[in-house]
């Protein structure tokens, strides 16, 4: 009966932890930055766009990479908690750069840290 009991606790947990964020490991991601709001909304993205997604991504709307040949989107993270979008990735806006980081997945939404921008 004890080990029935720790094996129902155990069950119990490993369903508690898969409740949150999955953590895929290290990724590597080529691709186009993109303004989130201007670019789900309205489709705007491209060199005509550079200024205006800078200045989204200034004002704290996030950034998504969107990756070479199969259009897939990271919502791009920090890498470190009280820190905003690395300036090496909003001066790149609507640019194509290579990004390394952690990739993590919860409720159907891929993240991306911003670990190093080429």
């Amino acid at each position: 009966m004890k080990r029935l009991t720790l094996i129902g606790a155990g069950l119990v947990m490993f369903a508690a932890l898969g409740a949150g964020a999955a953590m895929a490991g290290d990724k590597t991601v080529n691709g186009q930055l993109r303004d989130s709001f201007c670019y789900m909304r309205m489709g705007a993205h491209g060199p005509s766009h550079h200024n205006c997604a800078m200045a989204c991504a200034k004002a704290g709307i996030p950034v998504a990479l969107e990756e070479d040949g199969t259009g897939k989107l990271y919502v791009l993270l920090p890498p470190k908690d009280k820190q905003g979008t690395p300036s090496s990735v909003v001066d790149r806006m609507e640019q194509s750069v290579t990004i390394s980081g952690h990739e993590y997945t919860k409720g159907g939404i891929t993240y991306l840290t911003v670990e190093s921008v080429k």
